[in-house]
């Protein structure tokens, strides 16, 4: 039920957060609740589950590939959530690949895009320390039972509850990851600009951040095995920053794991980057400019229908 809330601060000391202020403190709330859901629901599945007893292990994470659904629904809140936080001031971007494909393709101005940027790195590094300190004393438990290479007595386990890595069957390459965060990041955008395009079949009544969060379920799903599904920039590098500063150190910065991968931090910024805009122009090639030529013309028929050819009588 909506209800009118009154302000906590007299209106006449607002009016600075009017404007691009307002637009950053909304993206940094909304990022704050995404990256504090979206790896609160992996902390659950790597460190917190097994190590309160409710895994077969201290140390066992999955039972069955089954089990990813958890991550990959708890995404898909996290998303939904967040932008219903930030969404009515900001428009909810809570992604540096939104925000760029946005201005690109949108109109969205172009000195707003580095402030956006900044207060979604900040809202993710934010949430990742909430994580933290929620979870640290089921992480470290962790860290202390497992077994296998670690990196200051941290495990690349656990650094995949605040940032992403990629699988072992890439040998390494920087080809196979990247290719992954520009498709699914392409998917997003691209799906992103169908739902909140007014010409398309538009969701109605504010649904508009649960399908975008179905969409997010349905990349991970479909994609998420490869890399982790980043898919956004400031999810990555805001917990990666964090952490680095809580003695991850080389599995975060600058991203290896001897024998598997290295440097590996740049892939999940680059990659979301270019495949957000490649996203949203083919839509816009393939739909928007059709839907667009339609508007102008007048002549909308019916989805799957083609346009009736008008046919005069002489008889």
């Amino acid at each position: 039920m909506a209800v009118e809330i009154p302000a906590i601060i007299k209106p006449s000391r607002l009016r600075s957060r009017r404007g691009l202020l307002g637009e950053c403190l909304a993206e940094f709330l909304g990022t704050f609740v995404l990256i504090s859901f979206g790896c609160g629901v992996v902390a659950m599945a790597v460190a917190a589950l097994p190590g309160s007893g409710r895994a077969a292990t201290p140390t066992t994470i999955f039972l069955a590939a089954g089990d990813w659904l958890l991550i990959t629904w708890g995404w898909a809140l996290a998303v939904t959530f967040g932008v219903y936080a930030g969404g009515g001031v900001s428009g909810a971007h809570l992604n540096p690949a939104v925000t760029l494909a946005m201005a690109v393709r949108r109109g969205f101005a172009w000195a707003k895009v580095v402030p956006y940027w900044f207060s979604q790195v900040l809202g993710a590094f934010a949430g990742a320390a909430l994580v933290y300190l929620v979870y640290h004393d089921a992480i470290h438990a962790y860290d202390r039972a497992a077994a296998g290479p670690k990196v200051n007595g941290r495990t690349n386990a656990t650094f995949s509850i605040f940032a992403t890595f990629p699988a072992a069957y890439f040998h390494g390459g920087v080809w196979g990851p990247l290719i992954d965060q520009i498709v699914g990041t392409a998917f997003l955008l691209m799906l992103i600009a169908a739902v909140l395009d007014v010409r398309n079949q538009a969701v109605k009544s504010n649904l508009a951040p649960l399908v975008v969060g179905f969409v997010v379920a349905a990349i991970g799903m479909s994609y998420g095995a490869n890399a982790g599904y980043a898919i956004n920039p400031a999810r990555d590098f805001g917990p990666r920053l964090l952490t680095w500063i809580e003695g991850w150190k080389s599995l975060a910065f600058p991203g290896s794991v001897s024998g598997s991968f290295s440097s590996y931090w740049w892939i999940p910024i680059v990659g979301p980057l270019i495949g957000g805009v490649v996203g949203i122009v083919v839509y816009d090639l393939f739909v928007g400019d059709i839907l667009l030529l339609r508007a102008q013309t007048m002549e909308p028929p019916e989805p799957g229908e083609s346009t009736p050819v008008r046919t005069v009588n002489r008889t």
